[in-house]
C-alpha cells in the first residue's frame, strides 16, 4: 500500500483480519481417512500404496500473510512498544493496529478520535513514511525466494509461493521408514481427517511442513510473524490462510474446499471479485456464493462478458488455474497521499512536490530510469468516494537523463509536467475538492549504454542496481 490504499494487499482492501473461526464448520460425515502420523500399510520394500488423486490439482500453493504488518515493523524498531496497544496512524486514520489494540476494540481504518475513545491507552505512531515497511516487505519476499523461486507479491504484506516442485523433490527422497514425518504442521481446515493413502493429501501435508519452515525462518531471521494457508490453488490458499490468526497456519484438503467456499457470507468476500462486479452481480440478484454457482451461465455471460462470467463462476466452485507469477523488480514507483480536503492549486502543488521528492529518491536507489509519469486524483463525492481519475505522459528525454543522478534541477521540470496533467483534469478556476493525490513513475528501463562485444557489456549492473534489500550488486551476463 503506497500510503493508504495505494498498493493492494497491505491493510486496506484486503480480507479483514478478524477471527475467522466463524467460517469453520464440521467436516462432512463419513469422510474416510486416518489421523496424521497414524500407521500406514506399506508395500514391501518401498513407500505406502497411494490412491490416485483423480482430477484434483497436483499444485501446492502457500499464501503467506504477515500479521498487522506496519505495527510489527514498528514494534521491531522499538521493542518497548511490544505488549502495548499500538496503532499506526496516517492522517486521521488508524490504518492498522496490533492485536493488543484489537482486543480493546480498535479496528483497522478507524478514525483516530474514535480509536482513542475506545482505547485511551492506545499508543499511536506515524506511518506516513513507508520506507521501513517497504524494506521489510522485500526482505520477506527475498527470504521466501530462498525456498522457491516462484514467489508473487501481493502488496506489502502478502506473498503467494508455489512450492509444487519442492514438494515433489521431497516426496522423491522420502523412504518408507520416513513416514513418521508425514504429520500436518498447523491446523487442518474443517478438522478433516487426513488420508495418507491419498497422494493429494500427502502433497499438501509436505506443503504444510514447508510453510512452517518459511514462517520459522521469517521469525528467526527477520523477527516477523505471519499466517499461512496451504491449498491446491491461489484462491483457496488465500481464503484458508485467514482461518486461524495470528501467527498460525491452515491446510485445506480438497474434500473441504466447498465447505470453505460456502462459508463466505457474500460474493464480495471472494478474492477476484471487485467492487464494480459485485454491484453488477447484486443487480442480478446474486449475493451468496451459492447464488453465483447456480445462476444461468448464459445470462451471466450476456451481462458480464464471456471471460469475466466464466472466470468468476469457476471461482465460486473454488477453481483457480492462475499461476503464481514471480513479481521481479517493481515495474513502477508510486507515492500517494490521502486527506480530507485539498481545494487550491498551490496546496496541490506542494503535495505533488512532496510525493515527487520521495519518488526521485527511490529512482536514485533503484538505478533504472522511468520513461512515463502519471498523476492520479480522487475527487470528493458522497456517492463515489472511491473513483479515481488519471492522466499520464512521456517524460522528455533530456529530463530522463537527469533522473536518478541526484540532480536537484530535475524537480522543476517534473513538477511542471505534473501540474500540466493536474490542470488537464481539474479546472483550477472553479471550486474543487480533492481527497487524494498520487504520483507514479512507470515504464522503468535499465541503462544499457555499453556496446555488445566490450567487457563493459558483460559486467553491467543488474536490472535493479540496488537490490531489494538495499545492497548494490553486479551480475555477470553469460550467453
Amino acid at each position: 500500500m503506497e500510503k493508504l490504499g495505494a498498493e493492494p494487499g497491505e491493510e486496506a482492501g484486503c480480507d479483514d483480519e478478524e477471527d475467522a473461526a466463524k467460517a469453520m464448520e464440521r467436516a462432512e460425515a463419513g469422510k474416510a481417512g486416518c489421523s496424521p502420523g497414524a500407521p500406514v500399510p506399506e508395500e514391501p520394500g518401498g513407500l505406502p500404496w497411494l490412491v490416485p488423486e483423480g482430477g484434483s490439482s497436483s499444485r501446492v500453493i502457500v499464501h503467506v500473510d504477515l500479521d498487522c504488518f506496519y505495527a510489527q515493523v514498528e514494534m521491531i524498531s522499538n521493542p518497548e512498544l511490544k505488549g502495548k496497544p499500538l496503532g499506526v496512524q496516517q492522517k486521521y486514520l488508524v490504518v492498522t493496529c496490533n492485536y493488543e489494540a484489537r482486543k480493546l476494540g480498535v479496528k483497522k481504518l478507524m478514525n483516530v478520535r474514535d480509536a482513542k475513545e475506545k482505547c485511551p491507552q492506545l499508543v499511536l505512531v506515524n506511518g506516513e513514511d513507508l520506507t521501513r515497511y517497504r524494506e521489510m516487505s522485500y526482505k520477506v519476499t527475498e527470504l521466501l525466494e530462498e525456498f522457491s523461486p516462484v514467489v508473487e507479491r501481493l502488496g506489502f504484506d502478502e506473498n503467494f509461493v508455489d512450492v509444487t516442485e519442492m514438494v515433489e523433490k521431497r516426496l522423491q527422497q522420502l523412504q518408507s521408514d520416513d513416514l513418521s514425518v508425514l504429520t500436518v504442521s498447523g491446523h487442518v481446515y474443517n478438522d478433516q481427517a487426513v488420508n495418507l493413502h491419498d497422494i493429494s493429501h500427502i502433497r499438501l501435508l509436505v506443503g504444510s511442513q514447508i510453510a512452517a519452515e518459511m514462517r520459522e525462518a521469517m521469525y528467526h531471521q527477520l523477527g516477523v510473524t505471519g499466517c499461512a494457508g496451504v491449498a491446491s490453488n491461489k484462491l483457496l490458499a488465500k481464503l484458508v490462510s485467514g482461518v486461524f490468526k495470528p501467527n498460525q497456519q491452515t491446510v485445506l484438503l480438497p474434500e473441504s474446499s466447498q465447505v470453505l467456499i460456502q462459508s463466505l457470507n457474500h460474493v464480495k468476500e471472494m478474492p477476484g471479485i471487485g467492487y464494480k462486479t459485485t454491484k453488477r452481480l447484486e443487480a442480478l440478484g446474486i449475493r451468496s456464493v451459492r447464488d453465483l454457482q447456480t445462476f444461468s451461465s448464459k445470462i451471466l455471460e450476456k451481462e458480464l462478458g464471456i471471460s469475466v462470467a466464466q472466470r468468476i463462476q469457476k471461482l465460486s466452485f473454488g477453481e483457480d488455474n492462475s499461476p503464481v507469477t514471480p513479481s521481479g523488480p517493481p515495474q513502477s514507483f508510486s507515492e500517494e497521499d490521502s486527506f480530507k480536503k485539498c481545494s487550491s492549486e498551490v496546496e496541490a502543488k506542494n503535495k505533488i512536490e512532496e510525493l515527487l521528492a520521495s519518488l526521485l529518491n527511490r529512482v536514485c536507489q533503484d538505478g533504472r530510469k522511468p520513461h512515463t509519469v502519471r498523476l492520479i486524483i480522487r475527487r470528493f463525492s458522497s456517492e463515489h468516494h472511491w473513483s479515481r481519475e488519471s492522466r499520464q505522459c512521456p517524460i522528455p528525454s533530456h529530463v530522463i537523463q537527469k533522473l536518478g543522478t541526484g540532480n536537484h534541477d530535475v524537480m522543476t521540470p517534473m513538477v511542471d509536467i505534473l501540474m500540466k496533467l493536474f490542470r488537464n483534469m481539474v479546472n483550477v478556476k472553479m471550486p474543487f475538492h480533492l481527497t487524494l493525490l498520487s504520483v507514479c513513475l512507470c515504464n522503468l528501463k535499465a541503462l544499457n549504454t555499453a556496446k555488445k562485444g566490450t567487457i563493459d557489456y558483460y559486467l553491467t549492473s543488474s536490472l535493479s542496481t540496488t537490490s531489494r534489500s538495499g545492497k548494490r550488486s553486479f551480475v555477470i551476463l553469460l550467453e
